[in-house]
């Protein structure tokens, strides 16, 4: 085995060569150097969830079914006695309305007046909402406020058509956007030039990488304007040069760049084979062995049939199986050097056919073994 991954080195050594040649070229902290602002969140500059019920109108015959939709024929009736008109008591047998559940997202500091996108999702048996109108909804907050008001035509990314034999479906045609089919009509108060202390979260928490960010401010601030209180959040005190401006103050430290500091972890996607492995996974001296028993089973049966002008017999099935028994006996122990990284091991597995769910089945054992210096995340 080791044989054939070292074959599979020398083979793509000039490739590899190739590559380093062109690592040398480039910056080197270009390539390992990411932005503040792309590693880390301002608390209170978030995005703010909306959502609410609605009715669309207008469609072609496929609406919610009223019968089966309680909640649909209530909101007509409602909507119809705001609107002056008088349907309670009557049976009202319409397809061309559902009910329908109205997301959006509040952006930070979105002005009274902005037009913001919604999603618009169907809530009964409705089966398409192409063409529809979503009548003025109010979308609330997790406090139960109204901070916008949405109203508009429907644009869906799916079709369906049928006809008495067949049918055809493309996309999901039960859900559906609006552009800037929503107006803002209250703003969030968040008074971000006013604080006096900061706090960044990382997206992806680390120790190192936060004392890291905490180092690039001090550097640019001077010492003791960031301290690391965790492995997510990093405390920042606004400097007397920045009192009142912190917007300036953010939009001076979002472009100092850091390295970020990366846990050795092995992702693997087990319903579609997939492994994500980072560059500081490696695995200690090992041993390896890898083989399938694979039992196959043939049947091929046969005809028994009497003598020709014959007056006792009968034409019978005689079963006919094949049992063969492939207990790979050609694939042997294999030593794994400890110097490799993961890398480098699944490269020359991959050099040697070995499949994807086998390889999940050699890391997993590789870690039980404790060999792999790296957590496994199976998602």
């Amino acid at each position: 085995m080791l044989r054939h991954i070292a074959a599979f080195f020398r083979s793509t050594a000039p490739l590899l060569a190739l590559a380093c040649a062109f690592a040398l070229v480039l910056p080197q902290g270009v390539q390992a150097s990411s932005r503040i602002k792309d590693i880390v969140d301002v608390e209170g500059v978030r995005d703010n969830l909306l959502v609410g019920y609605g009715l669309v109108v207008g469609l072609n015959g496929t609406g919610d079914t009223l019968r089966n939709a309680p909640f649909t024929q209530q909101s007509l009736t409602a909507m119809l006695e705001r609107l002056g008109v008088n349907t309670r008591g009557s049976q009202i047998k319409t397809a061309n309305v559902a009910a329908v559940m109205v997301s959006a997202n509040l952006p930070p500091f979105a002005p009274q007046g902005t037009r913001i996108d919604v999603t618009v999702s169907a809530l009964g048996d409705a089966t398409n909402l192409q063409g529809g109108v979503l009548l003025v909804t109010p979308l609330m907050g997790a406090d139960g406020q109204v901070y916008a008001v949405s109203q508009g035509s429907v644009a869906t990314g799916g079709f369906s058509a049928k006809g008495d034999a067949s049918s055809v479906v493309r996309g999901v045609p039960t859900n559906g956007r609006i552009a800037n089919g929503a107006v803002v009509e209250r703003e969030i108060d968040f008074k971000l030039a006013e604080l006096k202390t900061l706090r960044l979260a990382l997206r992806n928490p680390d120790l190192t990488t936060a004392q890291r960010v905490a180092g690039a401010i001090n550097t640019f601030l001077g010492n003791g304007a960031a301290v690391a209180n965790n492995p997510t959040t990093v405390q920042l005190t606004v400097p007397p040069s920045y009192a009142g401006n912190v917007v300036n103050l953010l939009t001076d430290i979002e472009q100092l760049r850091v390295e970020p500091d990366l846990a050795a972890r092995v992702v693997i996607d087990e319903s579609s084979g997939v492994i994500v492995m980072g560059q500081d996974v490696r695995v200690s001296k090992v041993a390896i062995a890898q083989g399938n028993l694979t039992i196959s089973v043939t049947e091929t049966p046969q005809v028994s049939q009497p003598a020709p002008f014959s007056n006792t017999g009968q034409t019978t099935v005689v079963p006919r199986t094949s049992v063969n028994v492939d207990e790979a006996k050609g694939r042997k122990l294999a030593m794994v050097d400890g110097s490799i990284s993961l890398k480098e091991l699944v490269d020359g597995l991959n050099a040697l056919g070995v499949s994807p769910r086998d390889m999940i089945t050699i890391l997993q054992a590789i870690k039980a073994a404790g060999a792999l210096q790296a957590e496994i995340e199976v998602m």
